[in-house]
């Protein structure tokens, strides 16, 4: 695998494999065979590509720290990585300081497997507990749901119809499926099922799962309205939710890519007069919100969410913060 010097920093590729990587200068001046064992470590054992980038930006700011104070990967002890997350405590939240961490952790733990170095100094080295009991994702009010599909359906008789009918379709997957994003995106037209009365989604997420979910009669209507208009040709494996380059009433052929799905949301929360601070993830948590206030029972909110624990499926209800409100209100003098 060639290596090129680029600044302070090294170039690694596998050029059979099509990887590269930028590593930094203390990877660089540790050798190829580290170099090589990181490079591994990004490609090969980490699948998702969220937690890659990552990853990849928690070694950088590792290896700037190291650089300022002339440490090598050799000279690496627990008592040094310690004294990085410690600096790291009043920069970072507790969350993204945890994620700083394990990204240390995974990737010496790799080279320490590889045999580069002979034991993990941030084996021993530990963060603050980490207790979450409600998520930070913003949901939208029934009322602002409302709105933002009203919007849409005024938009699907303009002059881009088939862009608006897209992001109908991609949002009400989300919230009426509690579908995340990146399952959305991943679909192919084959994966809606949406012959006959009923319909199901077939959902390929992180962690190579795949399961199948029934599809609510609203998404069903809004997807196949979609198809329709976009000349999609059912049961075929192209993707289900494609790119349309410089917001043209076509699309590409080609997948839609998450970052541009983020700021269609954005845009289409802008043009219904909502909230900036809402994302994509907030459509899986609205409809996870509104399937408890509607008296929905929480183990069938987590099977259709396809969470392994009841916990994580209650850090997207917001009920609890309601209640709270209006019990502190009765407080009164």
């Amino acid at each position: 695998m060639p290596a090129t010097l680029r600044g302070s920093a090294l170039v690694v590729r596998d050029e059979l494999a099509g990887v590269g990587l930028e590593l930094p200068a203390l990877v660089a001046s540790s050798g190829r065979a580290a170099a090589h064992a990181t490079l591994e470590f990004f490609a090969a054992r980490l699948s998702n590509p969220h937690t890659r980038r990552a990853y990849l930006a928690a070694l950088h700011r590792f290896g700037h720290w190291c650089d300022r104070r002339g440490l090598a990967l050799d000279g690496l002890t627990p008592t040094r990585v310690a004294a990085y997350v410690a600096d790291l405590e009043s920069q970072l939240s507790l969350a993204s300081l945890k994620l700083h961490a394990a990204a240390l952790r995974h990737w010496l733990d790799y080279l320490t497997e590889r045999g580069i170095l002979g034991a993990n100094p941030a084996r021993s080295v530990r963060t603050p507990r980490l207790v979450v009991r409600e998520g930070k994702t913003p949901v939208l009010e029934r009322d602002e749901a409302r709105r933002i599909f009203a919007e849409l359906d005024r938009a699907a008789r303009g002059p881009r119809p088939l862009l608006a009918l897209r992001d109908r379709a991609l949002l009400g997957v989300m919230l009426f499926g509690f579908v995340r994003v990146g399952a959305a995106l991943r679909m192919r037209v084959r994966d809606f099922e949406g012959e006959g009365a009923s319909a199901s989604l077939v959902l390929h997420e992180k962690g190579g799962k795949e399961r199948r979910i029934p599809c609510h009669h609203q998404a069903r209507t809004y997807l196949r309205e979609y198809i329709a208009a976009a000349g999609l040709e059912p049961c075929s494996g192209v993707p289900l939710f494609q790119s349309a380059p410089h917001r043209r009433n076509a699309l590409s052929g080609r997948v839609l890519d998450p970052s541009a799905a983020w700021s269609m949301v954005k845009r289409r929360c802008r043009q219904a007069k909502l909230p900036g601070h809402l994302t994509n993830h907030s459509f899986r948590a609205t409809g996870l919100t509104l399937h408890q206030e509607n008296g929905g029972r929480l183990e069938d909110a987590q099977a259709l969410a396809g969470h392994a624990d009841a916990r994580t499926t209650r850090l997207y209800i917001r009920q609890r913060r309601e209640l709270a409100q209006r019990e502190v209100e009765r407080v009164q003098i």
